[in-house]
């Protein structure tokens, strides 16, 4: 016998319903193990964070980071390695708010600009001891230290001081470090690694670096 319009309406109602409840036990499932799983994280601690891989995003995650501290109050310092010479969108934005940011742009910019071995190994050399005098400072709650794999990488500075000094931070002392090609060592060190991977990049298709995206 065929179906009604609407015995066929009832039926459509009475899966529904079925995948609605599957639904709901899912979910309530789900929230129980969330809940668990949350109640054993007890501990806090200051995070050392590296952002790196070959794709977009491993400054802009980390001043993401920082807008989100000084949303909860806390006062930022950032130290930008590599990028001086660039104007940065987040920059403007950042130093909005002077009473809870410092940022020291301490960099000559990428080594195939300066062209000069020793004036980057000088530079690098500078900023490094400008971010032990902020990780040493007990006002700062989030330190980003911008770009410091590329000198790292290039062996401008040493891997075993800047994971020493890393390791020795306070207790409740937040640390990202951003770039490509994180060091091993510096890897191990930290708390949480994240890789951006790329999977496609609008440079393969000759477009420019862009106002708002790239800086």
């Amino acid at each position: 016998m065929n179906e009604t319009p609407d015995t066929a309406a009832d039926t459509r109602d009475d899966d529904a319903q079925d995948a609605d409840q599957k639904w709901a036990d899912k979910k309530r499932k789900q929230k129980a193990a969330r809940d668990r799983m949350l109640a054993k994280k007890t501990r806090e601690k200051g995070l050392l964070m590296v952002h790196t891989g070959k794709g977009k995003g491993k400054t802009t995650a980390a001043m993401g980071l920082a807008m989100r501290a000084i949303g909860n109050g806390m006062k930022v310092g950032i130290v930008q390695f590599v990028k001086g010479k660039w104007e940065t969108g987040e920059r403007q934005v950042l130093e909005a708010f002077p009473d809870q940011i410092e940022i020291k742009v301490m960099g000559e910019g990428f080594s195939w600009d300066s062209q000069d071995r020793q004036r980057d190994i000088a530079a690098a050399g500078a900023a490094w001891e400008m971010a032990k005098d902020m990780i040493a400072d007990p006002s700062f709650g989030l330190v980003v230290l911008d770009e410091l794999n590329i000198p790292l990488r290039y062996d401008h500075l040493d891997i075993r001081e800047v994971v020493a000094g890393l390791r020795a931070k306070r207790e409740d002392l937040h640390v990202v470090v951003t770039g490509r090609n994180a060091k091993p060592e510096l890897v191990e060190a930290a708390d949480m690694v994240t890789d951006m991977t790329m999977v496609k990049h609008h440079f393969r298709d000759d477009v420019k670096a862009q106002k708002g995206i790239e800086f």
